[in-house]
């Protein structure tokens, strides 16, 4: 049974930004995610990692994604409430593809000939969210989906 299993797939509220694929546009992301669940009234914590979970996604999303083009395409951002306090956010771009998920989800594998990038992203998505998943197609861009449940202090 994987971790996303144990979300609940009823959606109480959703919202979606879609934004040039422009690196200053990752602060306008995160911050928007962040207004969106804190009707969840998530603890100090909680909404710290969601925060750094979306600052990553949309990070790489526009770095590697559009790597060679970075402003020409967009970042969607799909966040939906669901019940049982968890949130899914989903980072989408149409970019470039990663051509083996498996592999770029190792932890310091990167790309990156200048060695300007750690290769941490998906390790840090990982470590701030409950559950990960990655998809992609090479020519057709790539979709993180994250999950996350908060603790049972808010008033949803």
């Amino acid at each position: 049974m994987s971790r996303r299993s144990q979300f609940s797939r009823e959606v109480i509220n959703k919202m979606q930004v879609k934004l040039p694929a422009l690196s200053v546009n990752e602060a306008m992301a995160r911050a928007a995610v962040a207004a969106f669940v804190s009707q969840l009234d998530p603890g100090v914590t909680e909404i710290a990692d969601i925060k750094c979970a979306v600052s990553e996604a949309v990070t790489n999303a526009i770095v590697h994604g559009y790597r060679h083009y970075e402003g020409t395409g967009s970042i969607t951002v799909n966040v939906s409430i669901l019940t049982g306090r968890a949130v899914k956010i989903e980072i989408k771009d149409k970019g470039c593809g990663i051509p083996d998920v498996g592999v770029a989800r190792t932890p310091l594998y990167t790309t990156d000939a200048a060695g300007e990038r750690s290769g941490m992203g998906f390790t840090v998505m990982e470590s701030f969210t409950d559950a990960l998943k990655v998809t992609s197609k090479v020519g057709q861009g790539t979709t993180v989906t994250m999950w996350k449940k908060l603790s049972e202090r808010g008033r949803i």
